[in-house]
């Protein structure tokens, strides 16, 4: 039997109903879907298995020994040894089944370093119980009958030199996250879920993010003046200028000009000329990722959905490096692909071409092609967002063939009482590739029909205060770039360690925006242990990766290399370490303040009651009771913007996989819940009020002479008692007596 293993179950499918003569039979081995089919008869039969993984079915891990944080130290992580478990065990179970009985692997998963990683996992399980058993490699980067077919008749060997390159990602990853997140914690007393994560690529990541936002603090605007004209022809169409000085720096002197400016303008030049824009390069992963976030979509789901379509045929395999078409792809036979359907009017356009001579990146590498359109898909087939993505892949390859876009440019030199004004415009003389691939096509900016020499009548001015605005946050798409140029991360992990600072609460936003813990995690790093958040160390370990890819050095040296530089590391931190334990506390109590007390005059912070729960409460307790509620659960940050009213920051809830909640000023969002509250009340039939103690619901015997001791012997008494204090006097929650006090007629406004 031939077994052919493949990173995904759809994968598996696919590739089945390819190979197989006619439909393969789908059976469950230990849990799992495995298709089966038969190639010729009698001796000449040979049966086929296909089963696909779920990505990695082993992990690596340090022993349960050193799972205690308290116990074990963080340095300890450095040399520990790493185990292998597994992850999906009816998929091992499957393998060593499956395995037993095949006389023949073959190893289809995804071709890179994940995949090769992937591959090599699940050949090991088979080689444990069938430890002679022969095995080959099949590449490809499409999963299309044409793309299957090649790659099955050609098939070739698994590169352990490309697995071992993932396999020293994973532990190196492993050590510096494990070892460094516990130290940092540690150091900071934020433990359980609150932990705070520190990486090797993500932690240069996040000081990028915070060095900008401290540009953007530190940033001085500084004011000037623009002067603005609106200008009438004689036909009474109109067209705007603005004064040579495009930015007065004096206000005085602006004044001076403006005061200056008549009813009359002169045309006195009129330049034109052409301007020449060229069609765009083959998409690699990072320029695909920074055009889909242009058009709205998350570098995280677009990949996501990326891998949705290359998995159901659809494009190509999105992970690569490559702006290059290799000369083995049949370009011509890709566009002719969408003669029929809805793109039939842009390929048969590019088809009338002579020659169909793409685009070329600075980019050629040899594993994938660029990302392209595999197969003919309608509207219909894909959900929007899957047709969102698909659309966007096939007018990038049509527009790497299409000729360059061609603008008219015009530019005029007016005088408006001796002061000299400027207009610039532009028009699309020649769509060329912006036909193809329409998006963020800047517009036409046209003039009314002029001559040199017209007089033009002054119908409007304006002089417009402005100032400097600081550097602009980074944006998703272009933060991948960034990343790109200094070596943090790979094409196929930069967009999980920006999600991963999302949900680790160090950012929030898009543009992107650090939270008050990055700021405290990153200023002490860069005090006492630079080295974590800058990208140099990161870079060289990718580099020498590369080279273990290569088979230019072995995994164990790199390996080695890896927990020297984590122990030099630990040796900064070790000398600083009572100064990293004062700086972060300091830091993370200024992540907490919300906003000043309006009762006291001191700071209203984030609190845990003795039960857990979470409140907004004044610094100055118990002197001072002022208090609001949050909610019970997700991630608190505490943005930026305040709430002009109540003076208090604006706070955002992120629960893991759900859109996050911006539940604004604290105040606010609880005065809006009162008023709820208090129509939830009036629209309910009216309780007679209790006579006495004993008479509220929810009090029994034990809890009246509880009342009773703490003094409150009416009614009355407890409506006026202070709900906070009798709480936990006689242990009960603050919201039950709050409801009692309710009950017994009192308002929620006097709560």
């Amino acid at each position: 039997m031939h077994l052919i293993v493949t990173e995904k179950n759809i994968a598996a499918r696919r590739i089945a109903a390819i190979l197989a003569p006619k439909s393969p039979k789908k059976e469950r081995v230990s849990g799992v879907d495995v298709y089966r089919y038969e190639i010729g008869s009698g001796e000449n039969r040979q049966e086929t298995a296909v089963i696909g993984l779920s990505g990695h079915i082993v992990g690596i891990d340090f022993p349960k020994e050193y799972n205690n944080w308290q116990k074990v130290d963080a340095r300890a992580l450095i040399d520990a040894e790493i185990t292998t478990t597994p992850i999906n065990r009816k998929i091992v179970t499957a393998l060593k089944s499956l395995g037993k009985e095949a006389d023949r692997v073959t190893i289809a998963t995804d071709y890179d370093r994940e995949g090769e990683l992937i591959g090599v996992e699940a050949l090991n399980i088979i080689k444990k119980v069938n430890p002679d058993i022969p095995f080959d490699r099949v590449r490809y980067s499409a999963i299309t009958p044409k793309a299957i077919d090649a790659a099955f008749a050609n098939p070739t060997d698994v590169d352990f030199n490309l697995a071992d390159a993932g396999h020293s990602r994973q532990v190196i990853d492993l050590v510096w996250g494990a070892a460094l997140t516990r130290y940092i914690s540690l150091a900071a007393g934020r433990l359980g879920k609150m932990f705070l994560s520190v990486g090797r690529v993500q932690s240069p990541t996040l000081s990028l993010i915070v060095d900008r936002e401290k540009e953007r603090n530190i940033f001085v605007p500084t004011p000037y003046w623009e002067i603005h004209a609106e200008l009438e022809t004689a036909s009474r169409e109109t067209f705007s200028a603005q004064h040579s000085t495009r930015r007065f720096l004096d206000k005085e002197e602006a004044g001076k000009v403006f005061k200056k400016l008549g009813k009359k303008a002169e045309l006195k030049e009129i330049e034109k000329g052409t301007k020449i824009d060229q069609p765009p390069t083959p998409f690699n992963t990072t320029g695909f990722i920074s055009a889909a976030n242009s058009i709205g979509l998350s570098p995280s789901n677009a990949m996501r959905i990326a891998e949705s379509l290359y998995t159901n045929g659809y494009i190509s395999y999105p992970r690569t490096d490559n702006t290059v078409y290799p000369d083995t792809l049949d370009l011509r036979a890709l566009i002719e692909i969408f003669k029929e359907g809805p793109f039939k009017e842009y390929a048969n356009a590019l088809l009338e071409k002579a020659e169909l001579v793409p685009t070329r990146g600075k980019k050629e590498t040899t594993d994938h092609p660029p990302i392209y359109p595999a197969s003919l898909a309608k509207k219909t087939d894909l959900k929007e967002e899957e047709w969102k993505v698909y659309e966007l892949v096939v007018r990038r390859f049509f527009a790497t063939f299409a000729d360059p876009s061609t603008w008219e440019t015009m530019r005029l030199r007016l005088d408006i009482d001796e002061e000299e004004f400027r207009a610039n415009g532009a028009r699309l003389l020649e769509h060329g590739w912006r036909w193809y691939y329409p998006y963020n096509a800047p517009e036409d900016r046209l003039f009314p029909e002029l001559r040199e020499g017209d007089s033009l009548k002054v119908i409007k001015k304006e002089m417009l205060d402005k100032e400097t605005q600081p550097p602009g946050r980074y944006g998703q798409g272009r933060l991948i770039n960034i990343m790109e140029d200094l070596g943090l991360g790979t094409k196929a992990t930069r967009h999980e360690i920006i999600s991963k600072l999302y949900s680790r609460a160090y950012i929030h936003g898009n543009p992107v925006q650090p939270t008050n813990t990055s700021f405290a995690v990153m200023d002490t790093l860069e005090k006492y242990s630079p080295t974590i958040t800058k990208p140099d160390m990161t870079k060289l370990l990718e580099e020498n990766m590369d080279k273990i890819a290569e088979g230019k050095i072995k995994e164990d040296s790199v390996l080695e290399e890896s927990r020297e530089m984590l122990k030099q590391v630990f040796s900064e931190l070790d000398k600083n370490r009572d100064n990293i334990i004062e700086s972060l506390q300091a830091g993370l109590r200024e992540d907490k303040i919300i906003g000043t007390c309006s009762l006291c005059g001191n700071d209203l912070m984030i609190r845990r009651s003795k039960r857990g729960s979470r409140f907004i409460g004044c610094s100055n307790y118990p002197n001072c009771t002022f208090s609001l509620p949050l909610p019970k659960s997700g991630q608190i940050i505490v943005t930026d913007k305040s709430c002009e009213t109540h003076g208090l920051h604006h706070i955002r809830i992120i629960n893991q996989g759900k859109r996050a909640w911006d539940l604004g000023c604290p105040q606010c969002n609880f005065i809006e819940w009162q008023k709820t509250q208090q129509e939830v009340q009036a629209q309910q039939p009216k309780k007679e009020r209790p006579k006495s103690i004993k008479d509220i619901e929810g009090v029994g015997k034990a809890t009246a002479g509880k009342l009773e001791d703490a003094g409150i012997n009416s009614i009355e008494a407890l409506i006026e008692a202070d709900a906070i204090e009798l709480a936990k006097t006689i242990k009960v929650t603050v919201k039950k007596i709050k409801n009692w006090q309710v009950s017994c007629g009192n308002t929620v406004e006097d709560l």
